[in-house]
């Protein structure tokens, strides 16, 4: 009966542990404050233009795609911040990668995209961060500019 009833007890304290384990806390920070974090700048380069939701572009002279991407880092001892910053970043690396394959001197229409739901901001991007895992997921289309 004792072995029942502790057994009984420790699936209560596991079920109840599940939640803390599951965490995805939703963030909204600067993109400003992201490339100015981990050297992002200089990584990025000045050879592809990033224009993030409705910000004004140069005139378009070419279409050449759309794509999305959702980059995930180890958040495991990190704040949120520098978690959500890094994860920013590789989203941004794998879109500036995509737009070297198509040709295209600029991302226009950046926005974030977690589970395919689309937050355009010209100022933030959206990032979840949980126990072990922080995720960005931006959506974006390449053009070459005239």
């Amino acid at each position: 009966m004792n072995k029942l009833i502790l057994t009984g007890a420790m699936a209560a304290m596991l079920t109840a542990a599940l939640p803390a384990a599951a965490r995805d806390t939703v963030h909204f920070l600067p993109i400003e404050a992201a490339l100015d974090a981990n050297d992002a700048r200089n990584r990025l380069g000045d050879n592809i233009k990033f224009y993030f939701g409705d910000q004004k572009t140069p005139a378009i002279g070419s279409r050449l795609g759309s794509d999305k991407t959702s980059q995930k880092t180890n958040s495991f001892g990190k704040d949120a911040v520098t978690a959500c910053n890094w994860a920013f970043l590789s989203a941004m690396l794998r879109l500036q990668a995509r737009a070297q394959e198509l040709g295209a001197n600029a991302v226009i229409n950046i926005v974030s995209n977690y589970k395919n739901i689309e937050r355009s901001s010209t100022t933030e991007f959206e990032c979840h961060d949980g126990a072990i895992m922080t995720g960005v997921a931006l959506k974006a289309d390449f053009v070459k500019t005239k």
